[in-house]
């Protein structure tokens, strides 16, 4: 069969098949004329899902379902497509529908897009010659950020996606958010158990402990491998892979690259700080693991001073730790911090003058945020007072700023010269606004 007549099979079989759509997601996207949509985000998030949603949408709104093109990238089929023949794609669907060519308002849908070579000028041309609506996912903010930013000059929006926050995992669970009520509270409370076990990637909540383990370990080692090592040619790949158990057993701890780069000398591996510093990039590139930076006026400083790390999923993280036990506090730190990224928080953690540390820190058009996360403060204990001591300096210094400590369950108000420090239990701050 040709190239040509493979192209053109897949997109009839796309055109009648029934979509999985699962949960809907709380991303507020925005469609706009002229303009590409990009999907990026770790691998097994739910990008392809989130695609059939919105074809789902305009298959709502009226569009016919012939006015779709879907191809998914991943499929072995495509491979010529894959190497640069991407007007095979326009070839195969105006050969279905030769009275559509030229009329516009068809709409193209392009899943794991980062596989093919030159597909920017492929999108570019769909836009501007085509008038097509164009949609497409990938899983590197590397190869996709910045060619949408550049190559694509302007003509595509890009929305990040995470796995499941805890909203959206309720709705998975067809469990209300609203917190009016003491029945209520409690059936969120007893949700935020399972989500504490089960994290959010959509593949593991229905399935038992042993095999969320095994599916867990199977993404990272794929994020490393395919995501890192071969997206990113690395030379090194054993280091990557070390480095990597080694910062995700490090969740919410501090690093530097000196560290790194020692840590890995002493596995015998011949690598420089350079090579250390660029592999961070790519482990963030993959939505694997972020970087938090000290939050400085001064950039220099930023860069010379320790950075914190975490994964891209708490409860990955307890799979693939290589620990006995994993501190449950950087769990919930961890936790805290992407639910933060996933609002499109720019975070920062905080020292103060004395050398105390909030563990994040960030602006908004409103005011500065401290956020401590502690998951018990017993009174008279001192974790208490260490976590409420670096959470004051910090408020004394910045001044109307919103202070608040993140725990597992406790609740209440504290008042203090310089300002109130809230105290809110992690189920009811993940739910806080719902997405920003």
């Amino acid at each position: 069969m040709s190239e040509l007549n493979i192209v053109r099979d897949l997109l009839v079989e796309a055109r009648e098949q029934e979509w999985f759509t699962g949960v809907s997601r709380h991303l507020k996207y925005q469609l706009l004329p002229g303009k590409a949509l990009a999907c990026i985000g770790v691998r097994r998030c739910g990008k392809s899902t989130f695609l059939h949603q919105i074809m789902s949408r305009l298959r709502r709104e009226g569009v016919p379902s012939e006015d779709f093109l879907y191809l998914n990238f991943f499929d072995d089929r495509l491979e010529p497509v894959r190497q640069g023949r991407l007007d095979l794609i326009t070839e195969a669907y105006f050969s279905l529908y030769p009275e559509k060519r030229g009329r516009g308002g068809l709409h193209c849908f392009l899943d794991e897009i980062q596989l093919c070579s030159g597909w920017e000028g492929f999108v570019d041309r769909l836009l501007r010659v085509e008038r097509m609506g164009v949609y497409f996912s990938g899983s590197s903010a590397r190869l996709l950020a910045h060619e949408v930013g550049t190559a694509m000059r302007g003509r595509a929006l890009t929305w990040e996606l995470f796995p499941f926050s805890f909203a959206e995992f309720l709705d998975a669970r067809s469990i209300s958010s609203d917190l009016q009520g003491q029945s209520a509270r409690l059936r969120v409370r007893l949700a935020f158990d399972e989500y504490w076990e089960k994290g959010g990637f959509p593949e593991v909540l229905d399935v038992d402990a042993s095999l969320r383990v095994m599916i867990h370990q199977d993404y990272f080692k794929t994020m490393i491998f395919r995501d890192v090592v071969d997206r990113c040619d690395a030379i090194h790949p054993r280091a990557v892979r070390d480095a990597a158990y080694r910062l995700i057993n490090s969740t919410a701890s501090l690093y530097s690259i000196n560290a790194i780069t020692g840590h890995l000398k002493s596995q015998g591996h011949k690598i420089s700080k350079t090579f250390v510093g660029e592999m961070l990039e790519w482990f963030e590139d993959a939505y694997a693991l972020f970087s938090v930076r000290l939050f400085d006026a001064s950039l220099s400083r930023q860069q010379v001073n320790p950075k914190k790390i975490y994964a891209i999923d708490h409860s990955m993280v307890r799979s693939c730790s290589t620990g006995i036990l994993v501190n449950s506090g950087h769990l919930l730190e961890s936790m805290v911090f992407i639910d933060g990224r996933r609002r499109g928080r720019s975070l920062f953690y905080y020292r103060t003058r004395n050398g105390r540390e909030v563990d994040f820190v960030w602006k908004d058009d409103a005011m500065i945020h401290l956020v401590q996360v502690c998951e018990q403060m017993p009174e008279g204990s001192e974790t208490r007072e260490r976590e409420l001591m670096a959470l004051r300096e910090a408020q004394a210094e910045q001044a109307g700023c919103r202070a608040v400590v993140v725990t597992r369950d406790e609740e209440c108000v504290l008042d203090f010269p310089d300002g109130k420090i809230e105290v809110i239990p992690v189920w009811k701050w993940l739910l806080e606004g719902n997405v920003d």
